[in-house]
């Protein structure tokens, strides 16, 4: 038993070890091969591993890019090409047209009249309790200082009406709603002004003009004068160019076209003079031209500024010339009787 027990069994062993081996062998190549496989594919490809944790993977050399198919497109998306783009889109120039309406300007023009009459009533009477207890209310309101104060807080009431309206009602900045726009040529056009003062002096004396007008009784004093001088070459321009240049103008050329917006803004702006000059038709026709004049600047530069500064340039002419003819104001009755001796 032992003789052949022995044989079998070793026989038995190197039969059962030789798998054993030959699996181990198989798998000790495999695994060979496949280090050896990775060693090739690491030297045209490294991959991230912890020995090189900052190496990224890189393309094989004989590989095809990958495309990724593309999104269909969905018919209720919105189109957001315009939103992806990176090109500065410039600032709107202003807006010709304005966002007030014609019945804004009318509604205005009635606050003004309203106003006018209400602050001027306060004024005379506040005055004659106040100031002039001994005087008639016909001989209070006859002082210039009447006048200048109650004028003074018609254009604070509307102007800031005006502001209250464009930026309150339709949330635009005023000076930029109404195109005020500071040109560069401010001397060019205070001196426009003035030489169309001159010019439109010529044409008076060529027509029927009144020798003793209300306006030229305001200067018998000099303090008066030089208040009144005040106002004409500041509040009084800027609120007339607001109105007439500003919101009326722009109404008018938005409907007729530039041309009749500016004639049918002069217009208005020539008829508030005539109490002025003793309702003379001859001033209202001076005063209509200025209008012409300061809306063809308007519409031209497009800006209220320009308009204003020719309508500083005519007034300042026309005082700076009563301030010499008077010598200072101080001798308004001479320059009376020349003119009307004249």
């Amino acid at each position: 038993m032992a003789s052949c027990q022995g044989p079998v069994l070793s026989d038995c062993k190197e039969d059962f070890r030789f798998p054993i081996d030959d699996c181990r062998l198989n798998k000790k190549s495999q695994i060979e091969n496949r280090k050896s496989n990775r060693k090739q594919i690491e030297g045209t490809c490294p991959l991230s591993s912890p020995d090189n944790p900052q190496s990224e993977p890189q393309p094989l050399a004989n590989a095809e890019p990958q495309v990724s198919p593309p999104i269909p497109a969905d018919p209720l998306a919105p189109d957001l090409a315009g939103l992806t783009t990176r090109t500065p889109v410039p600032a709107a120039p202003p807006v010709e047209n304005p966002v007030w309406s014609g019945w804004d300007v009318l509604l205005i023009a009635a606050l003004t009249f309203v106003t006018m009459i209400v602050l001027q009533l306060a004024v005379l009477l506040g005055a004659h309790w106040w100031r002039y207890p001994h005087e008639s209310l016909s001989d209070v309101a006859q002082k210039p200082i009447i006048l200048l104060v109650s004028q003074f807080l018609i254009y604070a009431a509307v102007a800031a009406f005006m502001v209250m309206l464009v930026e309150g009602k339709y949330h635009a900045p005023f000076w930029q709603a109404i195109l005020w726009n500071w040109p560069r040529a401010q001397w060019r056009l205070l001196a426009l002004g003035a030489v169309m003062f001159l010019a439109l002096g010529l044409l008076e004396n060529l027509m029927p003009m009144p020798k003793d007008t209300p306006f030229e009784h305001l200067f018998d004093r000099p303090r008066d004068a030089y208040l009144i001088s005040l106002i004409a070459v500041t509040l009084g321009p800027l609120m007339e160019e607001l109105f007439f240049r500003g919101f009326m103008y722009p109404v008018l050329a938005r409907r007729m076209g530039v041309l009749w917006g500016i004639i049918l803004t002069a217009l208005p702006f020539g008829l508030i003079h005539l109490p002025q000059y003793g309702w003379a038709w001859g001033a209202a026709l001076v005063i209509f031209l200025v209008g012409v004049v300061c809306g063809a600047v308007r519409a031209a530069t497009e800006s209220v500024a320009a308009s204003f500064l020719v309508h500083v340039g005519y007034n300042g002419a026309q005082m700076v010339i009563a301030l010499v003819a008077t010598h200072g104001f101080r001798h308004v009755e001479k320059a009376l009787i020349a003119q009307l001796s004249s």
